[in-house]
This record gives C-alpha cells, structure tokens and sequence, in this order.
C-alpha cells in the first residue's frame, strides 16, 4: 500500500472549480489513498498564512509532502499558499498566463467571477431551474409542463429525480420526471399529461437486478420491490418507449453527470449556465 498523501483544495471562494478538477486528477493515481481536504474562502494574506500552517502540520503529520491545488485568483495571497511544504499547483498561473500571452490581455484576477451572485443571469437561471425541477418532480404538478426544456420519464427509482436536479443546479435546464407506472403499461400508452409532449421526454431504465436493490432498501419486503415485479416494469417500459419513438439511456452504471451530460449532448439542449 502507497503513502497515504493529502490533496488541499485552496480557494479564494467556494472551492467548488479547485474540488472538481482535483478530485478528477488525482483519480489518475488509485495506487495511492488520498486524503482530501478543502480550504475555501481564503481571500486574504492572512488566511493563506493559517493555510500554510495547516499544510505544513499535515506534510509533518503524513511524513510527506502534500499536494496543493489553487483557484486563486489574487497573485499575493497565491504566493504565499506556494511556500508551504507542498506540491503547489496554481490552476491561474497553468492556465491564465498562456491565455494571456495568447490573447494579449491581461486577465482581471477578481475574487470569485465563477460562482458569484452578482453574475445575476447565471444565479436567476439556476434558481429559476431548481425551482421548476422541484416542483415537476415524480408528477406531482403538470401545471406548466410545456415549459419544460426536458422531461425524464422511466420506472419509479430508475434515477429521474437525480438526474433532473443535475442538470438544473449544473446546466441551469429546466427538467421535469414522470413516472411510467404498471396502469401505463396496461393501456400501452403514455401518460395522458405527457403524450401531448412526445419530443421533449427523453428515457432512462435500469437493469432489474439494481432496481430491485434500490427498492428494496425503500419498501422491503413489497411487491413493489420484488424481482419479478422490477423484471415485468423495466420490460414494459423498455417497450412502451421504443413504440414511441423516445430514447432512452440505461442508468444501471452511469454516473449522475454522465446521465446529465449524455443527454444535454443527445438532446441538444441549450446550457444557461456555467
């Protein structure tokens, strides 16, 4: 077993960009355990000073040096973070300076341009997406339906409401979920609230043997939650979407935003925010 190393994510704001690409490089090395740990709002010199303190404790602590990852935007409080015991990886410094030379600019280096409330248009169409989301979640509300940018339809716990707050928190689309229920499959029709809306639903399914876990965990011991049950729903909902023309993903082993991203692309639907 390697050395257990620790991975800082430092940041003059919520950390959030920093988490997303180091947690994504550090994946690259599952030989090595890592522990890590997030320092958000270090936005001035002297929040950087206890950072460095912190990290040096830790490299003492781990016997080795660790690995720090910066979305600092403020070249002063940078520079301190980069005396600490560590590997210091400035994503501003990698990044920022060739775009600079390239575009002939120099760039602003204000604190929190990403995820900032003052960049109304981003946050109002976040909210507005989150709240839409919620409220046409699992078929609860139809009301404004037609105003959705898309509609998951699928299985109950096939993974829709997951899915759906995603791509409203991450692409700032307005999504909404129906569920296909055993009445459906019945009638070998759509549900009467979405039939009108045919090409905005988009499918997810799931194989029965990771429905019927899912369920179970939820309703143990139900019919509901039976094998034969989940085999006969998937299989008629597999086919009531193929009569109707709607694609489909199999979630079974998909991630979250893998689902997301594969139907923003297959959907062609439009990101209002990054």
């Amino acid at each position: 077993m390697a050395l257990q190393r620790t991975a800082f994510f430092v940041s003059d704001r919520t950390g959030i960009t920093a988490e997303m690409l180091g947690h994504s490089l550090l994946t690259q090395f599952d030989e090595v355990p890592f522990n890590e740990v997030t320092l958000p709002f270090v936005d001035s010199v002297e929040k950087a000073h206890e950072g460095v303190k912190r990290i040096n404790e830790q490299a003492a602590d781990d016997g080795a040096r660790s690995i720090v990852i910066s979305t600092l935007a403020r070249t002063e409080i940078a520079r301190v973070i980069g005396t600490a015991n560590a590997l210091f990886l400035d994503c501003f410094e990698i990044f920022i300076s060739p775009l600079e030379r390239e575009l002939g600019k120099g760039a602003s280096h204000v604190i929190g341009r990403t995820h900032n409330v003052s960049d109304f248009v981003n946050y109002h169409h976040r909210i507005e997406s989150v709240n839409y989301t919620l409220s046409h979640d699992d078929g609860v509300s139809s009301s404004d339906l037609a105003d959705a940018d898309i509609i998951l339809v699928g299985v109950s716990r096939s993974g829709k409401t997951p899915t759906c707050l995603y791509l409203a928190m991450q692409f700032g689309i307005r999504a909404a979920n129906y569920p296909l229920i055993p009445e459906d499959f019945e009638s070998m029709q759509l549900p009467g609230q979405v039939r009108p809306l045919r090409a905005k639903l988009y499918g997810l399914t799931i194989r029965p043997e990771r429905l019927q876990r899912i369920r179970t965990e939820r309703r143990p011991g139900s019919k509901y939650a039976t094998l034969a049950n989940c085999e006969f729903e998937v299989r008629e909902a597999e086919a009531l979407m193929r009569q109707e023309s709607i694609p489909y993903l199999d979630a079974t082993t998909k991630s979250v935003e893998e689902l997301a991203t594969t139907i923003v692309q297959e959907a062609k639907l439009l990101r209002r925010i990054y």
